[in-house]
């Protein structure tokens, strides 16, 4: 794995991956760099929304012929060995770090509900962060949404049909893949070499998708 400062290159592939909505760990997976050099990068200059690569870079230049480097954030608190594991197993199924931060200290908060607040002052991280975090915990179904009309925030909730919701979304996105593959696969021919592999790749994407859909399905009772 390439160690050092980031290259001007690779900051304007940080940009693409933005531009392509690529989390933070798929970003880093392409760069072949540890996801949370990737997410410090963007957070110091801009967040997701206003990061710029050449603006970064030469800010980077800039701190370094200052000898003075960005200021450290303050550390979270430890955590216990058992609870990091499965942060870091979470990180290696392809979930961004922070987002595995936020979604196990969801998980174990007394009614699985946390302010952005809360979760920046716990976990010791940007308000930018946590946003981009929970973005992505939304989509994949892992967390909900909810509205405090009194105190007009948003209260993010982990609820007993999290993994149920994450595994049908994850599960559909498969099913559209198989279609695609399909497709792809009768453009090429069915009777070509080609066409025939991915008509035989997208038989196994559709079967395992529905396979883990009907599992979803009947066992979901197990989390009530």
């Amino acid at each position: 794995m390439p160690g050092g400062r980031l290259t001007q290159q690779e900051r304007e592939r940080i940009a693409a991956g933005l531009a392509d909505k690529l989390s933070y760990g798929e970003i880093a997976r392409r760069l072949d760099r540890p996801t949370s050099t990737i997410t410090r990068e963007i957070t110091r200059n801009g967040g997701p929304t206003g990061y710029r690569p050449r603006q970064a870079h030469q800010a980077t230049i800039q701190r370094a012929r200052r000898g003075t480097p960005a200021p450290p954030s303050e550390a979270a608190p430890p955590i216990p060995a058992m609870e990091q594991e499965i942060i870091e197993m979470a990180v290696r199924a392809g979930m961004p770090r922070t987002a595995a931060r936020v979604h196990h200290d969801l998980a174990l908060s007394e009614d699985g509900r946390r302010t952005a607040a809360e979760l920046t002052r716990r976990l010791k991280v940007s308000p930018a962060s946590v946003s981009v975090a929970v973005n992505y915990l939304l989509q994949q179904g892992f967390v909900r949404r909810e509205r405090d009309p009194l105190r007009r925030r948003d209260i993010y909730v982990i609820d007993d049909d999290a993994w149920y919701d994450a595994i049908m979304i994850s599960e559909w996105q498969t099913l559209q893949t198989a279609r695609a593959t399909m497709a792809a696969a009768e453009t090429y021919g069915l009777d070509s070499p080609v066409g025939q592999r991915l008509a035989r790749a997208a038989a196994y994407l559709e079967r395992v998708g529905l396979g883990i859909l009907e599992s979803a399905e009947r066992r979901r009772t197990l989390l009530r």
